[in-house]
């Protein structure tokens, strides 16, 4: 979230939101903070309307929230602090934006595979 504003707020005619820190635009760091507290509340606010608490198998909701997570991660970064990936292209679409779901995907499947191995199935002869 914090990625996706400062790369909306950067091309704005706006010089406070073109100054950097250590290559690291001004704007991102209070939004980072802002985010992180929003993101907290929003977690619990889904907790109690979806009664997470409740729930005998919780994987398939933090299972394709991982994945998304990451997903949206890689985008914001290239669009904040490395915009010069965002030109290339593989058959119109952008390249950052294919890479970022592979990377994605991959992520929720190691995810899962690690967190929530396989049960044996038991076969009787």
């Amino acid at each position: 979230m914090a990625c996706s504003i400062t790369a909306l707020f950067t091309p704005t005619p706006y010089t406070w939101t073109k100054i950097e820190i250590f290559y690291i635009p001004i704007t991102f760091l209070p939004l980072f903070f802002i985010t992180l507290f929003i993101a907290e509340e929003v977690r619990n606010s889904f907790k109690k309307v979806l009664k997470f608490h409740q729930r005998k198998d919780p994987r398939p909701l933090w299972q394709v929230g991982v994945g998304m997570i990451f997903f949206f991660t890689q985008i914001g970064f290239v669009e904040v602090f490395w915009r010069s990936l965002m030109v290339y292209e593989l058959g119109g679409m952008p390249l950052y934006l294919v890479i970022s779901f592979m990377n994605a995907f991959l992520i929720t499947v190691i995810f899962e595979e690690i967190f929530y191995p396989r049960k044996k199935a038991s076969y009787k002869n």
